[in-house]
């Protein structure tokens, strides 16, 4: 029979491999729908899985606290309503596409002062059920990829290929032109005649810059002759360049 950690470990993998066929799917989409479409069909995707994932860890709350915490306590029930409305407030924060240690941090810091006001030996049961259930829950959003602390970003940082970076993101988007391809893509698709109407290139001019954006996959072209896309990656780099045009105050 399977223990709680091997259940636990299996729910969690089924959770991955169906966040990995959605992603699969979605490329697969990409190659014949635009950009507005897909941010819906993304939109939609990622309110079925958080349902289900919700789903999951508030059952795991109510099955572990019931489980994991002193049976034979006077304060059982009022301790298992803080705990309970605790964990809850922690999930809530997987809604958000980021969540920032200072949200985590703040969790934690109420739990502390819940603990430090624990006034029996047994009460150390309870806390260690409630440790491992918060834990779960933040390595739940670190497999998200919506949660990493600002030590795990700090060494995300030191772990950057300077040559890769600077070859298949840097150098294709240090080209005015080729930047005006991509946010021209970022709602509909866009065909050769309209793009050398928008950047003021022809023939061969501008095939060297759609060529450069095709061979680091940031475009793609539906087929021979076709109109002209973004990619995921394309799009998260025009994310990523807008908010660093918010930073820059533009």
């Amino acid at each position: 029979m399977l223990n709680e950690a091997e259940i636990y470990n299996r729910e969690m993998t089924e959770i991955k491999a169906k966040l990995a066929t959605m992603h699969k799917d979605i490329k697969n989409l990409m190659e014949n729908t635009n950009q507005q479409y897909l941010d819906l069909v993304l939109a939609n995707s990622k309110k079925d899985v958080l349902n289900a994932i919700m789903g999951y860890v508030t059952h795991d709350i109510e099955k572990g606290l019931e489980k994991g915490m002193v049976n034979k306590c006077d304060m059982r029930d009022k301790c298992k309503q803080i705990f309970t409305d605790l964990l809850y407030d922690n999930t809530s924060l997987m809604a958000d596409d980021d969540v920032h240690e200072d949200s985590i941090n703040q969790n934690r810091v109420k739990l502390s002062k819940i603990r430090a006001g624990a006034s029996y030996a047994k009460c150390d049961t309870c806390f260690l059920e409630v440790d491992d259930l918060f834990e779960k829950q933040v390595n739940l959003m670190r497999s998200l990829r919506i949660y990493s602390s600002d030590n795990e970003k700090k060494q995300c940082i030191s772990s950057i290929c300077e040559e890769s970076i600077v070859k298949d993101v840097l150098e294709p988007l240090s080209n005015k032109q080729r930047l005006q391809i991509l946010k021209s893509m970022a709602n509909e698709t866009k065909t050769f005649s309209s793009l050398s109407e928008l950047t003021g290139l022809r023939g061969g001019n501008l095939l060297f810059h759609l060529q450069k954006l095709l061979d680091n996959d940031m475009i793609l072209q539906r087929h021979e002759r076709g109109d002209y896309m973004l990619t995921e990656k394309g799009y998260k780099l025009l994310v990523m360049l807008s908010e660093i045009g918010t930073v820059l105050g533009q």
